[in-house]
């Protein structure tokens, strides 16, 4: 087992990653004591891994005495308030107090939605990521960016909320599709893009062993990943600056994702052609070589991963979107862009008669 620290003062704390975590209470120290804990998963991770969380809790030197559950559906569409009010019901139900605590069992759905009702319910409870996709082993549970999305716009209704410890057992892994691994892989590649060009090229000696589910591949992927998140966050906790980088290709991606529907397009899938779209402008900005354009299309293609939008959508809806994005201020997009690999950049100097050029050029061919 490793382990890295998010270091925000008070507030830090532990990423435990290995394998047959959920076989040991040691990561689980953090909810020693408490009385009360529920486990906020879905309807497909549930019947997996619910039952071992809890035979973990039983072990603690000082057990809970209460574990109720909250399945919710799987996907994307059900993350929303509607389902978030699910957690609510049984928090209240079962009569939950301000000491109790939420273990986030499943993807970057349940982490989000689990970590939202932990910082609403009682006006904050304390909560454990357990991720067990590998997207959200690599990004959405570091970092406390919690929250549901509205038909208007993805993950606009939230809160940075961090958590007590994030559980990383790559074990899940296993049993993952296909599909799934890669689009954990896109969140990946963005690592190498935006900070660590090294990386990004171990990426490309190395993609094969991670869609092949290399176990020390995935562990050593992971690893780095969370390492940089976990820096990033520690400099920027609320995204005031530096931490936006870490959307490279989601200002893209997420207006995939609201035109289509949400759960269409997997987060991965669609932030993987936004990562295209973002580097394409860069080159056209004189910003970048096209030669790292070259080499991240054809890294995201060798992925199984688009590298262009979906044939349906037009660059008035790409537009519209993204001008209800997060990083819009002051009625101005930003973008984040790449001065070259590893070297991202976020801003709203660019000539914006060209992003729409290059926006009609993505969605009329």
């Amino acid at each position: 087992m490793q382990k890295l620290t998010v270091e925000l003062g008070e507030r830090s704390y532990p990423i435990f990653i290995g394998r047959q975590l959920f076989g040991s209470s040691r990561c689980l120290q953090s909810l020693e004591g408490c009385k009360q804990v529920l486990i906020v998963s879905n309807s497909v991770v549930a019947p997996l891994y619910a039952g071992k969380i809890k035979n973990c809790l039983a072990e603690l030197a000082s057990p809970p005495e209460q574990i109720e559950f909250a399945v919710l559906p799987d996907g994307e569409k059900h993350k929303n308030l509607a389902t978030l009010n699910q957690i609510f019901d049984q928090l209240l139900e079962n009569r939950f107090d301000r000491k109790a605590q939420i273990i986030a069992l499943g993807g970057g759905v349940i982490g989000d939605m689990a970590g939202f009702a932990a910082a609403c319910y009682q006006r904050g409870i304390n909560f454990v990521q357990v991720p067990t996709t590998l997207l959200s082993q690599v990004d959405s549970s570091v970092g406390g960016k919690t929250g549901v999305n509205h038909k208007l716009g993805k993950n606009m209704i939230g809160a940075f909320y961090q958590p007590q410890a994030v559980i990383i057992d790559t074990s899940t892994l296993e049993t993952l599709p296909d599909r799934e691994i890669a689009a954990g892989i896109a969140e990946i590649i963005k690592y190498g893009l935006i900070y660590d060009a090294e990386f990004f090229q171990w990426l490309e000696n190395n993609l094969t062993k991670l869609i092949e589910k290399d176990a020390e591949s995935l562990a050593y992927a992971i690893r780095r990943s969370c390492e940089i998140k976990a820096r990033v966050v520690a400099e920027d906790e609320k995204e005031s600056g530096l931490r936006a980088i870490l959307n490279l290709g989601h200002t893209y991606g997420h207006a995939i994702e609201n035109q289509l529907g949400y759960g269409e397009w997997l987060h991965g899938e669609a932030v993987a052609a936004g990562m295209v779209m973002a580097c394409d402008l860069s080159v056209e900005l004189g910003w970048l070589g096209k030669d790292i354009l070259e080499r991240a299309q054809t890294l995201i293609a060798a992925a199984n991963l688009p590298t262009r939008p979906p044939t349906s959508m037009t660059a008035e809806q790409f537009v519209t979107a993204m001008s209800v994005d997060k990083k819009v201020s002051g009625g101005k997009l930003r973008l984040v862009l790449l001065k070259g690999c590893g070297n991202a950049v976020v801003t709203s100097d660019f000539d914006h008669a060209l992003f729409k050029s290059r926006l009609a050029a993505f969605t009329q061919s």
